[in-house]
Formats: C-alpha cells, structure tokens, sequence
C-alpha cells in the first residue's frame, strides 16, 4: 500500500506550479478538488485523512464521491466535470511515478464527461449597465473605487482574475487610455480604455493609497481585493441599482454577467465575433461563439432577408346546419376523416 499525502503533496506544490507551469488559480481549484475528495474518503473508509493510501482511491470510490458532490452538496455537472478533471490529471501524473497503480489509472481515465447543457448567457441591458455603474457613491473613497471596479470590468469584459490581478504598472500612468491584461493561458493583450471609464480611473488614482499593495485595487484593509470581495461589491451595488430600474432585481448579476454584457455589446456595435474573441482574450473563436446564439440580431437579419413561403389564399365556406346535424345523429365520427 501507497501513502496518498507524499504523492498529493508533490503534485500540489512541484509538478502544478514548476513543472506545469500552472496558475495560482488552477493550483487552489485541484487542492479545493481534493481537498473534497479526501475527507469523503476518509469519511466513508473510516480513517483520518493522513492514513489514506493510493490505491484507496478507486474508480467505484470516484464514482460515489462524483455522485456526493452533485446529489448531497448540489453542484452543477460542470463542477462535477472539473473535480474529475483534478482527479485525472493527479493519476497522469502517477502514472509515471508508481506503475503499479496504473490499472487503477486507466479504470479511473474510463470515468465519462458528463454532458452539460447549454443555456443562453445572462446578460444587461444598456439602461440597466448605466444603472449598476452609477450605483456607487462617488462622494466616499470607497465608492469611487466601486465605480472604477465596475467601469473597468464592462468597458474592458475582465475575469474577476484579470480584474482583481491588475497592478499599478499595467495602466497607462500618463492619460489612463489603455490597459495591459494578463489573461487566462498566460495571453496578453492591451485594451484602450473609454473616456468614462478613464476619468473614472484617474479619479481613484487620485484618492487610492500611496502605499501598500502593488494591485491597482486594494480593499478596504490595505490588501489585494479577493474574488469574493469584488463578488459581494457587484452584488451590494446590484441590489442598489435595482432600486431605480426593477428589472435589475429579476437577473443574476455576478462579475461574470459583467463580461457576457460587453461581448453582447461589443458584437452589435461590430458585428464581428473575430474582434469580440480579441477583445475578450479567447483561445479560439469556438469560445466567442456563445454570444452569437444570444445575439437576437443576427437572428433578425436571417428572418428578414430569407424569402416568406407562399400559402395558397382560399375561402373558408361554412357546412350547412342541417346537414351537419344529420351526419351527428346518424352515427359515430369517422376520426379517420
């Protein structure tokens, strides 16, 4: 038998991040993956989470924990599929390192991808952008930070990682006209900037801490502002915008929608989903074509200029009454008429 914890341990913090090169964020997503999957097995087999061998972890134990996240903590099939990702990527590492575990890899590499369905994007309208950006004080400091936050990540369709990743040098010190985004796969891109959301810039520039954290957007201790904390600021100035226009209140708005919002608009002001993918930072056009199913315009324009099928006009003639009556009371209905 295999100890678990010395493997774990060097895939977590040598392979992830030095031989793969991985993220901070793919990083903590596997160690929240089997951080899970840990402490159901050790719930289930009856041991403290150290004691936990390698080959204990089979593919019916998978199976059952892939079942617990989804029936017991309610988790989409998305998020089943990417603890399954973590825990696949952990045996192909395993492979090479303990041969004797690789029948019990390749039972676990037969585990399917459960399909997910695919629903239109959440989005806000114009009014309802305008609204959730004026939510914010700009008499307080805070405020004027809120509303450069959510400037920033319409105007240039951020992740909350890019967003909250942004440091002081990646902004245009001189006019704030553009930004430098690193993006998810390590793809940068510059962006330039609308006039609104550059005034709104260089008034938090003008009141942000001269010292302290290198991020452009500390949070009220001083630190770098985490994805929970801009999570709870778009939620706060949600609920406030919602106030003056109602159908803010009916949407879930997350930073995320944020993002879908300026796709949708950026693709009706251009028309041209290859700029929607560059402005967004996409690996692949496959990624941008979501907004296309979302977009009613296209839409239109296929309704308008494909040709009407033709219908023969005809007149209608109504039976007459006393032979209708006739054909009722002489006997049951042909249903094959």
């Amino acid at each position: 038998m295999t100890e678990l914890a010395p493997h774990l341990a060097t895939f977590l913090r040598e392979h992830l991040p030095h031989e793969r090169k991985a993220s901070y964020h793919t990083c903590a997503a596997y160690a929240y993956s089997f951080q899970l999957l840990v402490c159901f097995a050790a719930s289930k087999l009856k041991l403290p989470p150290c004691r936990l061998n390698v080959e204990q972890l089979d593919a019916p134990l998978v199976l059952e924990f892939l079942k617990h996240i989804e029936n017991e903590r309610h988790n989409s099939a998305r998020t089943r599929n990417a603890r399954l990702a973590a825990i696949n990527s952990f045996f192909r590492f395993l492979e090479y390192r303990l041969p004797s575990c690789l029948d019990q890899s390749r039972r676990i590499h037969a585990i399917p991808i459960k399909k997910i369905d695919e629903r239109l994007i959440g989005h806000l309208s114009h009014k309802e952008i305008e609204a959730l950006l004026n939510a914010p004080d700009p008499r307080s400091k805070l405020g004027i930070r809120d509303r450069a936050m959510l400037h920033l990540a319409f105007a240039a369709g951020l992740r909350v990682s890019e967003l909250i990743g942004l440091r002081l040098d990646h902004l245009d010190a001189q006019s704030c006209s553009s930004v430098r985004v690193i993006g998810k796969g390590r793809r940068e891109r510059v962006l330039p900037l609308w006039k609104g959301t550059a005034t709104t810039l260089r008034a938090w520039l003008a009141v942000r801490p001269r010292h302290g954290c290198p991020e452009l957007f500390p949070n009220a201790a001083g630190r770098a502002m985490t994805r929970s904390g801009f999570e709870y600021i778009v939620a706060k100035h949600a609920a406030s915008a919602a106030l003056s226009l109602p159908s803010i209140a009916q949407k879930r708005v997350t930073p995320h929608v944020l993002r879908h919002s300026c796709a949708l608009h950026t693709l009706q002001a251009t028309g041209d989903v290859r700029k929607v993918s560059l402005w967004l930072g996409h690996s692949s056009l496959q990624s941008t074509e979501i907004y296309l199913r979302a977009d009613p315009t296209a839409k239109l324009e296929a309704l308008t200029t494909a040709a009407p099928v033709a219908l023969k006009r005809g007149r209608f003639q109504a039976p007459d009454r006393l032979v209708a009556m006739l054909k009722d009371v002489s006997g049951p209905k042909n249903y094959a008429e």
